[in-house]
């Protein structure tokens, strides 16, 4: 009897946010078990609603986006998108260097797809969001991760980047804020980044997605403003920042040194227009979604829903015996280390498993955000605070006995 198999180009590809623990999750809720699901950072099922506004001007531009609209996007949309890059100080990007996409994770897949030839490197950060590692080996190269350093507030490790450039190094992926880790990069990192990639000649790839969630007063720096002379890709959105994930609202922008990369902006140019475009009525509301983005968020000020939930996530995870967590200064996401001695983890997909089997909370293994120990896992911190506290004094109880065999 013939078979079929999947392709081999998806033997390196993982993407462990939906994975074999949330598989397990899956088969539980269909078993009538309620499950607390702190794997995936989507707002809207934790109660956070988009602005009425939003809402509004998609229903009216609805009869206005029924066809296709320019591969790019529409005009109104990238002219919207290209002022916001000026207020990030991005210079020289025009109208037709910007492209919309379904969410950021489409045009993630499409940068990696449109560059890489087999065996080409691309370096990315461990902890890293793991759709950049998955589409670079789908793409057939090879992604080469550099340390992101949690005694340094998560903070890339500029020595180890250096040590791991080679001749077929073709660019950086700077994830800033991070997700998994939820840091806020300084301007001086970056700076030192610029200056490697302007040194070896390496594009810059910047998942700048949560660059609207950064609390404490902080300011987010768009690495491409710091690098008029390097190829820049900056990636951005509304899925997060608006809490309209399913609206799938992305954009990447080009600048820099475009003069260097026709080539590649060609086959960029060939990828969006063999997708016809992506999703013509979340374009219809980008304009609208920009218009206030200098006002910051009420949910990110002391007092609102993310801020405090940080403040409670943080403080009742360093309080479990075996846990300690660097606080996050951006994002929804906090990564806390675990004391893999104490508790004989040998395996910390294993271990989430177990949590989940036992408690009924749904965590991600630090190993799905490529992680080489394992020490660490992701917890989506947007449940209320009621079920935060729900979550955590579960996790203090199931530690409490907790040894891997």
């Amino acid at each position: 009897m013939r078979t079929f198999e999947k392709s081999t180009k998806l033997d390196n590809v993982c993407y462990d946010v939906r994975g074999p623990v949330v598989d397990e999750a899956a088969r539980m809720e269909e078993d009538g078990i309620s499950i607390l699901k702190l794997n995936i950072g989507n707002p809207a099922p934790f109660g956070f609603r988009a602005q009425d506004t939003i809402v509004q001007t998609m229903a009216d531009n609805l009869r206005n986006t029924e066809g296709y609209s320019d591969s790019k996007g529409l005009l109104s949309a990238r002219r919207a998108i290209q002022n916001y890059c000026r207020k990030k100080n991005i210079p020289g990007v025009g109208v037709n260097d910007i492209y919309t996409g379904n969410g950021v994770s489409e045009l993630i897949v499409m940068v990696m797809q449109g560059l890489l030839n087999n065996g080409d490197e691309i370096l990315m950060p461990s902890p890293d969001y793991p759709l950049w590692t998955g589409a670079a080996n789908l793409a057939g190269g090879k992604p080469v991760h550099y340390i992101c350093d949690e005694k340094s507030n998560w903070y890339p490790d500029l020595r180890d980047i250096r040590s791991k450039i080679t001749s077929r190094t073709k660019g950086i992926v700077v994830i800033n804020p991070n997700n998994p880790t939820g840091a806020l990069y300084p301007r001086e990192i970056l700076e030192q980044i610029v200056e490697i990639a302007r040194e070896h000649e390496l594009i810059i790839f910047a998942d700048e997605i949560y660059d609207r969630l950064v609390m404490d007063g902080k300011e987010h720096v768009s690495i491409a403003s710091l690098a008029p002379d390097v190829f820049c890709i900056t990636m951005n959105g509304l899925s997060k920042s608006h809490k309209i994930a399913g609206y799938r609202m992305g954009w990447m922008c080009l600048s820099g040194a475009k003069e260097k990369a026709k080539g590649y902006i060609e086959g960029l140019n060939m990828l969006s227009s063999m997708r016809l475009c992506s999703n013509v009525p979340s374009q219809a509301i980008v304009e609208t979604a920009l218009r206030d983005v200098d006002t910051p968020d009420e949910m990110i000020l002391p007092g609102g829903r993310i801020y405090e939930q940080r403040e409670f996530i943080y403080k009742a995870l360093n309080d479990i015996p075996g846990i300690t967590a660097t606080k996050p200064e951006a994002a929804f996401y906090i990564f806390p280390k675990i004391d893999t001695e104490r508790f004989h983890i040998r395996n910390d997909e294993q271990f989430c498993l177990d949590f989940l089997k036992a408690q009924q909370v749904l965590l991600v293994h630090g190993g799905g955000f490529n992680l080489s120990t394992p020490d660490h896992f992701r917890i989506v911190y947007l449940p209320c605070l009621e079920e935060l506290k729900n979550a955590t004094d579960k996790l203090a109880e199931f530690l409490s006995t907790y040894r891997q065999d």
